[in-house]
């Protein structure tokens, strides 16, 4: 468990193949992308429909990728909001009061809940995911927590968070699987034997890392 205090090592991922090129960045990530531009001290990085920014200096190099697509992108429908009282702390409050509660990085769980919602408390995905950390009602059931309560959400959100990291504590790439298995579910992460092939899952990965490096070590 005490990997995820200091992520500042070596992460590697295995990605699928498909044409374009991967961009190296400084901790030892490898992210596809399609193409990049660089701005000055920006680095923009274009993926599919999404764009990310990021500084240049984090960026070690670029590898050239030119085998076949192999996995699609798939296609995320517009989600849907739901009306909920305003809250008596704000969704930065309850990440951190969970991320205590269950001794992780505050802005490693901000970071997630982040990616998840954008600190959206209303959000419902398609598939049924509710509120800040997107949890599943079978998953909230499990975790004995209400979804549509914020603070609920927020503390089973870090709880599932804490137990996908002991789950894969003894891997070196244990974060890594963490995130995947939190995005994609522990059975895909199984059936691949890693982070699945998934484009979106992928990406998600990218976003955590890269929201938890601007919020900080804390």
């Amino acid at each position: 468990m005490n990997r995820i205090l200091h992520l500042t090592g070596i992460l590697t991922l295995a990605l699928p193949a498909w044409a374009g090129e991967f961009v190296v960045l400084g901790h030892g990530f490898r992210l596809h992308a399609d193409r990049h531009e660089v701005n000055g001290a920006m680095v923009r990085i274009f993926a599919g429909d999404g764009v990310t920014e990021m500084p240049a200096s984090a960026v070690e190099g670029f590898e050239a990728d030119d085998t076949p697509a192999s996995v699609p992108a798939p296609a995320v429908p517009a989600v849907e909001q739901v009306v909920l009282p305003a809250l008596p702390f704000s969704p930065q409050e309850l990440a951190s009061e969970a991320a205590k509660k269950y001794s992780l990085p505050e802005s490693f769980v901000r970071s997630v809940m982040r990616a998840e919602s954008a600190f959206q408390p209303a959000v419902v995905s398609p598939k049924g995911a509710v509120g800040l950390m997107q949890l599943m009602p079978d998953t909230a059931r499990q975790l004995g927590v209400d979804p549509a309560n914020p603070r609920e959400n927020a503390s089973g959100g870090a709880q599932y968070l804490r137990d996908l990291l002991a789950k894969y504590e003894k891997d070196p790439n244990q974060v890594l699987l963490a995130l995947a298995a939190y995005n994609a579910g522990p059975a895909a992460v199984e059936r691949y034997h890693g982070v699945p092939p998934f484009r979106e899952t992928r990406e998600y990965i990218l976003r955590v890392l890269r929201n938890w490096d601007r919020s900080g070590a804390k």
